[in-house]
C-alpha cells in the first residue's frame, strides 16, 4: 500500500517526521524487549518500510518487522481477587455498577452509559443523562480503561476509582445533588451497609463516598478484553489472517502507532486534534476546559483502539459514524494522508482483529439488594 500525501510542504514535513518517530522507536530497549524473541522467531524479521507521502508500496511477500510489534504489547492479566475484602470489593463495585438508584432520577446508571454487553459504550453519539439531557461528549467504553494513564477525554481524572464518582454527581449525566446524598441514599437500602463493611473493613464509616469510587473502580479494573491481536503478539503468526496483516502494513506505514502504541494501542498520551487541518467542531476546547491553558486546547487523551470495530460512533464528538469514516478522518486532519477507500478498508480489516472477548460471568448483571 501507498498512502499518498496531501499537497503541501506542512504535510510532507509532518508525515516524515512521524514516519522517522517510529523507526526511531523502534530501537529503544524497554521492557517488553524479550518479546522481541518470540515475535521474530514467529513472523520472520523483514523490515517493515514507512512509505513516504509518494514512496513505494511494501512488498506483499514481507514480513512485518519483529521490532515494530514491539511497540506494541499483550494486555496483562487481570488480578481478580476471589476471597477476601478485595473479593467482596468487586462484587459491591458490579452492584453499584448496575444500580440506578445512584442517580437522583433512580432510573441512570453507569452500565446506562456504558453497556458492559455493548463494549462498555451505548452507541450513542452523546450519551443521554437524567431527564433524557444530553452528555457534552461521546462515551468511551471502561473496557480497558484501568490501563489508561488518565481518565476521561480531557484526562480530569487520574484513574479509574476517581472517574467513576465523576457522572454521579454531574447534573447531565445522573445528577446526585452531591456526595452526602449518595451515601444516604445506599445507606436506606438494607442489604447495602453489610456489604460495604465487608469491602472496607476496619473503615469508621464504610458507607462512604470515596469507597463508592473504590469499589466500582476494583470491579472496572476487572474488564479487560483480551484477543487475536494478544495471542499474535505472543507468537502465533495464525491468529490474523492475511487481509488483517496487511491492514496493519497500512497502519504502520503510515505512521498511526506513534499515538495507538502499547498495550492499550492509546491511552498513553494527550494529542491535539486537527494537526494538519483545523478540526470542524472547534466548539470543545479540550483539555483546556481543565488547564484553563490556551495551549491545550483541542487537546485531548488518545483513545484506545482496542474493540474499536464494536465501540463507535467515533471521537470526542461523536462525528463519525463508521469505522471507515474514523480512519479517513484521522488520515486527513492528523496526518495529511488521503487513504483511498481500499487503503482505509484495509485498516479497517486490522482494527476489527482488535475485538475481544467479553468477559461473559464476570458481567453479568447482579441481583441488587432491595429496598429504596
Amino acid at each position: 500500500m501507498n498512502p499518498r500525501g496531501r499537497t503541501g510542504c506542512k504535510s510532507a514535513l509532518l508525515f516524515f517526521g512521524i514516519a522517522s518517530a517510529a523507526l526511531n522507536g523502534c530501537g529503544e530497549q524497554g521492557p517488553e524487549s524479550s518479546q522481541v524473541t518470540r515475535i521474530a522467531a514467529a513472523h520472520g524479521a523483514g523490515a517493515v518500510h514507512v512509505a513516504a507521502a509518494h514512496g513505494t508500496a511494501v512488498p506483499a511477500s514481507e514480513e512485518i518487522n519483529p521490532r515494530l510489534l514491539r511497540r506494541f504489547l499483550p494486555l496483562p492479566d487481570p488480578r481478580i481477587a476471589t476471597d477476601g475484602a478485595e473479593a467482596a470489593k468487586v462484587s459491591l463495585g458490579r452492584m453499584l455498577f448496575f444500580d440506578t438508584r445512584l442517580s437522583k432520577s433512580g432510573d441512570v446508571a453507569c452500565n446506562s452509559c456504558h453497556a458492559l454487553d455493548e463494549y462498555g459504550v451505548d452507541h450513542r453519539k452523546r450519551s443521554l443523562g437524567i431527564g433524557g439531557q444530553e452528555d457534552g461528549r461521546n462515551a468511551p467504553t471502561v473496557y480497558n480503561a484501568a490501563g489508561h494513564f488518565t481518565q476521561f477525554w480531557d484526562g480530569r481524572a487520574s484513574d479509574v476509582e476517581a472517574q467513576a464518582l465523576g457522572p454521579i454527581l454531574n447534573p447531565k449525566e445522573m445528577g446526585a445533588t452531591d456526595a452526602a446524598s449518595v451515601v444516604s441514599a445506599l445507606s436506606s437500602i438494607p442489604g447495602y451497609p453489610p456489604m460495604f463493611a465487608k469491602a472496607f473493613p476496619g473503615s469508621k464509616d464504610p458507607v462512604s463516598f470515596p469507597n463508592v469510587g473504590a469499589a466500582i473502580g476494583a470491579f472496572e479494573r476487572g474488564l479487560v478484553t483480551p484477543g487475536r491481536w494478544d495471542s499474535y503478539l505472543r507468537g502465533d503468526a495464525n491468529a490474523l489472517t492475511a487481509a488483517e496483516k496487511k491492514g496493519l502494513k497500512v497502519f504502520l506505514n503510515s505512521g498511526c502507532m506513534v499515538c495507538h502504541t502499547g498495550a492499550y494501542l492509546g491511552g498513553s498520551m494527550f494529542e491535539r486534534v486537527g494537526i494538519v487541518e483545523p478540526w470542524p467542531n472547534q466548539d470543545d476546547r479540550g483539555r483546556a476546559g481543565v488547564t484553563k491553558n490556551d495551549g491545550d486546547k483541542m487537546m485531548f487523551k488518545v483513545p484506545s483502539l482496542r474493540n474499536v470495530a464494536r465501540t463507535g460512533p467515533y471521537f470526542h464528538d461523536g462525528s463519525a459514524e463508521t469505522l471507515e469514516d474514523a480512519v479517513k478522518a484521522m488520515g486527513r486532519f492528523q496526518l495529511g494522508l488521503d487513504f483511498s477507500s481500499d487503503e482505509a478498508d484495509s485498516i479497517v480489516a486490522w482494527l476489527r482483529s482488535l475485538t475481544g472477548e467479553l468477559p461473559r460471568t464476570y458481567i453479568a448483571r447482579p441481583t441488587l439488594p432491595p429496598g429504596k
